[in-house]
């Protein structure tokens, strides 16, 4: 089924509800274990390294499996894709639940990362194959409350059911909405991708695997403990780029590449996609640090925390579905335009923050910042994949989901390393006697230097924005 109508079906709009939800349960993992880490060492007794693996190993599964998601979306049907990947999320759940050991708790993070490393993509290819053209705006728009929303309610639920219950609750209520979205696929799901017999060249599965799996791996690791001092974080990025390059070099001489870089010959979509980039990585710079800061200035708990993040996200899902609306009335430029242009301000605000910001204050001043989020990041996301021809949607989704992918990985690695940096070099300077006062006098700076470097982001955002100028854009036939 191909929509060229005006109007979409309902089969059509129910199809892409149940991929919808089950992007957004998928989505939500990635955030809610950052929470419940400290109750976890707690009860298995393992060092935080070892705990930060039930996040690091779920973004390094989602990196290998995105970029192989080309092939697979050609190759199965969206049926057979959708309740694989939705059973595999269902068995880790229910493994994660019951388990009395860490190392099995560890593997049914992985398992539930295999879901939705097949997920994420998937949604996207069915869209761009489903939705006319002049109706994208406004679906992406509601996609996209999907991707910017769920990690952000994420810690809000993992905060409230560790608070009053136990770390076990979240993957209760993980696998009980995930049992409800299969039931739901397996008896309402239509197929509606067209599928073929691509042949699978291991060469290229292997070099994406090092490649991909190397950068979010690197940066990763280089977020956390030792940092960029870990010489094996510097090996692993090398081993990573060094394998990326030989595969993109692959791919472009290939008659079935794994994933195609055709779309990257449109300067439209290239450009997109690198803007895209860039508004993600200023968006982890208030999703990771502004919590951060509170839990360590203003001792917030984490669900106070959450609660202080919850209207920005709240305010994040209405803005990117008005975004989407506004992108097919009056076209991407002004959207991404005033977007930036509020990024820009709010993010000069925060260059300011200190002790003495309220929480209140913070709110408010994040709710304005989802706002410039919202009105950019879909209509950029729209307007890239709006450049991709038919036959090459599910390359296009993989690149799409790439990228936000290793933006998830660079994103908290830089920020952590530059705050870790500025701070312990200002402690070392400081004369203050006070440990207390001069830890928090060290993270301000720390945190001011991150949005100082989310500034020169958003800079070269604003400034890549004002070259894109509308394309003919591809219909789907």
């Amino acid at each position: 089924m191909t929509i060229s109508e005006d109007k979409m079906s309902r089969e059509s709009k129910l199809i892409l509800f149940i991929l919808i939800l089950g992007n957004f349960l998928c989505l939500i993992s990635e955030t809610v274990m950052n929470v419940a880490l400290p109750n976890i060492i707690s009860n298995f007794h393992v060092s935080t390294s070892s705990a930060q693996w039930l996040t690091t190993g779920y973004m390094l599964i989602i990196g290998i499996s995105v970029p192989i998601s080309a092939f697979l979306i050609q190759r199965f049907t969206l049926r057979q894709l959708f309740i694989t990947a939705m059973g595999l999320y269902v068995v880790g759940s229910f493994m994660a639940l019951i388990t009395p050991l860490f190392s099995v708790l560890l593997i049914a993070r992985m398992i539930q990362a295999l879901g939705t490393g097949i997920v994420l993509p998937l949604v996207m290819s069915t869209m761009l194959t489903l939705v006319p053209i002049h109706k994208r705006g406004t679906v992406i728009g509601i996609f996209q409350v999907a991707i910017l929303f769920a990690p952000a309610i994420g810690p809000v639920l993992s905060g409230l059911a560790i608070q009053y219950y136990s770390w076990r609750i979240i993957f209760l209520g993980l696998f009980i909405a995930a049992v409800v979205i299969l039931l739901f696929a397996v008896y309402k799901l239509k197929n509606v991708l067209k599928t073929s017999r691509p042949t699978i060249h291991i060469p290229s599965v292997v070099l994406s695997t090092l490649g991909f799996g190397g950068v979010v791996y690197g940066f990763s690791v280089a977020g956390e403990g030792s940092g960029w001092s870990n010489p094996f974080v510097w090996i692993t990025l090398a081993i990573g780029v060094i394998a990326l390059a030989v595969f993109v070099k692959k791919q472009t001489k290939m008659e079935s590449p794994l994933i195609s870089m055709e779309p990257f010959k449109s300067s439209i979509f290239s450009r997109s996609i690198f803007l895209m980039f860039l508004i993600m990585m200023i968006q982890f710079s208030m999703m990771l640090i502004l919590p951060l800061y509170f839990q360590t200035a203003a001792e917030l708990s984490p669900l106070e925390t959450g609660i202080l993040m919850l209207p920005g996200g709240i305010t994040l899902a209405f803005t990117a579905m008005i975004g989407g609306r506004l992108f097919d009335k009056i076209g991407f430029k002004p959207l991404l335009i005033v977007g930036l242009v509020l990024l820009l301000f709010i993010l000069g605000l925060f260059t300011r923050i200190s002790s003495e910001t309220t929480t209140m204050e913070a709110m408010i001043l994040y709710a304005f910042f989802t706002i410039g989020v919202g009105l950019t990041v879909g209509p950029v996301m729209t307007l890239a994949l709006n450049q991709v021809p038919k036959e090459l949607h599910a390359h296009g989704s993989a690149i799409s989901n790439t990228i936000n992918q290793i933006a998830g990985a660079i994103g908290p690695a830089l920020y952590t390393s530059v705050m870790t940096m500025t701070s312990q070099h200002f402690i070392e300077e400081s004369s203050e006697a006070n440990k207390m006062i001069l830890k928090i006098q060290g993270m301000t700076k720390g945190v001011h230097s991150v949005y100082y470097a989310a500034l020169v982001f958003a800079v070269v955002s604003f400034l890549l924005a004002l070259t894109l100028k509308r394309e003919k854009q591809v219909e789907t036939k």
